[in-house]
C-alpha cells in the first residue's frame, strides 16, 4: 500500500479565528481582537509620524478559546513556539451535534457526537472518544486526582461522518436542492445528511428561536439600529444646530507680529 504525504506547501500557518468559534462565543468582533492582540509598540498618533505597530501575528491555537487567561498563558508576550502547520479547508463540514466515526486510535470503528469544534487547528472533539488521563493536584502526601478528557481529532483523516440513513461511514459533498437549499449529501446512498440543530447552540442560549429577552436585555431592534450618524462639524455646533442656537457675533480682528 502506498502512503501519500502532502508537500509542507500545501499547508501554511493559520491565525485566523474561524467563524464557527466566533458564532459559539457570542462576542462581538472587536472584543475578540482586543481580547487576542499583543502589541509591543505603535507609534504615537501625530501627522510627523508613519503609522507602524509592531505586534505579535502568529499564536498558538489550543482547545482554550482565545479570548480566555489559559489562551493568553500559552501565547505569554516573548515566547517562541514551534509553528504548527494546518492544511486549509475549503469548506468547513463538521458542526457541533454531528455523529461521526472514528478512524484511528484505540477507538478506532466507534462512533460517538462532535461536541466540541476548534477550526483553528482542524479539530473536533467527540464524546467519549479518543480519551486521556492526566493526573491533577499531585503532592509528596497526596498521589493526586485522575481527570478523564478527550483528545481532539482531526477532521481530515481521522474520523468520518456517519449517514443517519443507515448508520454507517460515509464520504458526501456539497449539493444544492431544487430550493436553493445548500446540504450535505451521501456520496454512497445519495441522502441528504441534515445539520445538527445543536450547530446554532451559543454559550448564551442553544437556539436562538427559543431565546427569551428578559427585562434587562437590549432589544433586538434597539440593538441594531443605526443611533449615531457621522457629521462635519464640532460637538458644539452640533449642539447648537439641535437646539436652534445661531451664531451671530463677528470675532474680532487678529494680528499677527
Amino acid at each position: 500500500m502506498r502512503i501519500t504525504i502532502p508537500s509542507f506547501k500545501h499547508f501554511n500557518v493559520l491565525n485566523k479565528i474561524g467563524d464557527l468559534t466566533k458564532r459559539y462565543s457570542n462576542l462581538p468582533d472587536s472584543y475578540i481582537k482586543r481580547a487576542t492582540e499583543q502589541v509591543y509598540w505603535r507609534t504615537p498618533r501625530d501627522h510627523r509620524y508613519l503609522n507602524r505597530t509592531v505586534q505579535r501575528l502568529r499564536f498558538r491555537f489550543t482547545t482554550n478559546r482565545p479570548w480566555t487567561s489559559q489562551f493568553y498563558q500559552q501565547n505569554l508576550p516573548g515566547t517562541h513556539r514551534k509553528p504548527v502547520f494546518v492544511e486549509p479547508i475549503e469548506e468547513w463540514s463538521y458542526f457541533k451535534g454531528d455523529r461521526v466515526e472514528v478512524l484511528v486510535g484505540r477507538d478506532k470503528g466507534k462512533q460517538g457526537i462532535v461536541t466540541q469544534v476548534i477550526q483553528e487547528r482542524n479539530w473536533v472533539i467527540v464524546e467519549g472518544m479518543n480519551c486521556h488521563h492526566r493526573r491533577v493536584g499531585q503532592d509528596k502526601d497526596f498521589p493526586g486526582i485522575l481527570i478523564k478528557s478527550e483528545a481532539p481529532l482531526l477532521v481530515t483523516n481521522q474520523i468520518a461522518l456517519v449517514d443517519p440513513s443507515d448508520l454507517q461511514s460515509t464520504p458526501f459533498e456539497w449539493r444544492y436542492t431544487e430550493e436553493g437549499e445548500k446540504v450535505r449529501v451521501s456520496s454512497r446512498t445519495g441522502r441528504i445528511i441534515p445539520l445538527p440543530k445543536s450547530m446554532e447552540e451559543t454559550v448564551d442560549y442553544k437556539s436562538k428561536k427559543a431565546y427569551v429577552e428578559r427585562e434587562k436585555d437590549t432589544p433586538a431592534a434597539v440593538a441594531s439600529a443605526v443611533t449615531f450618524e457621522p457629521k462635519i462639524m464640532t460637538f458644539e455646533m452640533e449642539i447648537m444646530k439641535e437646539m436652534g442656537i445661531t451664531e451671530d457675533r463677528i470675532p474680532g480682528k487678529t494680528f499677527w507680529y
